[in-house]
């Protein structure tokens, strides 16, 4: 028998990897000779970083780059030599887990540093460069990273704008003649599960500004900035940028990576299942057991098990989901595709008790799996 173990993390409990090890233990002590393929996934949201270095084999490289208000830290990415690819969370260079919550302030935040950590690995020889883009606390449409790479973003007096979000509409010109000479001979490909435009009332400002830190006077300001800036790069890149689905994720960087880097996006999950060759692996499989923290109608929206679903529906694999907590109807699962779930919950006293023990609870339920199902 084959089974491919293929969760997301348990948020703050458990990582994939550690999923995967904690059931593969269970299930080869009840039946020793089952075929198990641990194949831990992410959806491009924290923790992914984990899971890409699992399959890139890569190591970790540690950088000084700029945060979101220009202050000098250290931030590291994963670099393979091996395959000269790269993985880059924005959330390390420009994101709002650096602040605390009091200094949240997307207009003035820039994303000079996740540019600082892509030139850093074109210099080092990357030629595919992944970006997951979540978890962002700026709203510059880009221009921090572009700054970085070469690009000079220029007023109407020739003067390099600061790369906030308040100077958007400052911006006159876009200067390309010292860009980086090797990011055109760059692979990049942006984790993007958001069609959010760049905006109005569904852009990156009205919908995700807020809880950056932005009041309602800032949204406004950022919202016309981003409209004044996409002319310019209409003019620039012949393009129309308003139309582009995702331009407006991550308070512009959809667009901006799109432009500035010639990037692919692509939903989050289904760049880690092509890292993994997942829809290879899975050949021949009795059981995928998949899992994360919660089991809800959110988890059929670009999450990791509806990634895992549309693969082993194709190729008719069962599918088990473990999960911290399930909040669905009795059958939705099943609508979903579902063959069989259980939930540590179930099991544990109350929720402090299964975020403490969920180790020991993924054990128990996975030992009733494998003696009711396999």
């Amino acid at each position: 028998m084959k089974i491919i173990l293929a969760p997301d993390k348990f948020k703050n409990t458990l990582t994939g990897l550690e999923f995967c090890n904690i059931v593969e233990k269970v299930i080869l002590e009840e039946f020793p000779n089952t075929d198990i393929l641990k194949l831990p996934l992410a959806d491009g949201g924290d923790g992914t970083i984990e899971v890409v270095e699992y399959y890139l084999k890569g190591r970790t490289i540690n950088v000084q780059i700029n945060n979101p208000f220009f202050e000098i830290i250290n931030a590291t990415y994963i670099y393979s030599k091996e395959n000269n690819t790269a993985f880059i969370e924005m959330a390390e260079a420009s994101g709002v887990k650096l602040l605390k919550p009091t200094q949240f302030d997307c207009k003035n935040a820039t994303t000079l540093g996740t540019g600082e950590m892509i030139v850093d690995a074109i210099n080092k020889g990357a030629k595919t460069i992944i970006i997951g883009i979540g978890g962002s606390a700026t709203n510059d449409c880009g221009i921090g990273m572009a700054t970085a790479l070469g690009y000079q973003i220029l007023d109407e007096n020739n003067k390099k704008v600061k790369p906030i979000g308040a100077n958007l509409s400052n911006i006159k010109s876009i200067d390309i003649t010292n860009v980086h000479p090797k990011l055109s001979a760059v692979d990049f490909k942006i984790a993007c599960d958001v069609t959010n435009p760049l905006y109005g009332k569904n852009g990156a400002a009205y919908v995700y500004a807020a809880q950056k830190g932005a009041s309602e006077t800032d949204i406004v300001m950022l919202d016309k900035g981003l409209q004044d800036f996409s002319k310019i790069l209409n003019a620039v890149f012949t393009i129309d940028v308003q139309s582009v689905k995702g331009a407006g994720a991550a308070g512009g960087m959809g667009i901006a990576t799109q432009l500035f880097l010639n990037g692919t996006l692509e939903p989050g999950i289904q760049l880690i299942k092509n890292i993994a060759n997942f829809d290879t692996q899975i050949e021949g499989a009795d059981w995928i057991i998949t899992g994360e923290g919660k089991l809800d109608t959110q988890t059929m929206s670009g999450k990791t098990i509806q990634g895992v679903l549309t693969s082993a529906i194709a190729k008719k694999i069962k599918v088990a989901a473990f999960c911290g907590a399930i909040d669905l109807d009795e059958k939705q699962p099943e609508d979903f595709g579902i063959n069989y779930t259980d939930a540590v919950l179930n099991y544990a006293k109350d929720l402090e008790d299964s975020m403490k023990n969920s180790g020991e609870y993924l054990g128990l339920l996975s030992r009733k799996f494998a003696l009711k199902k396999l």
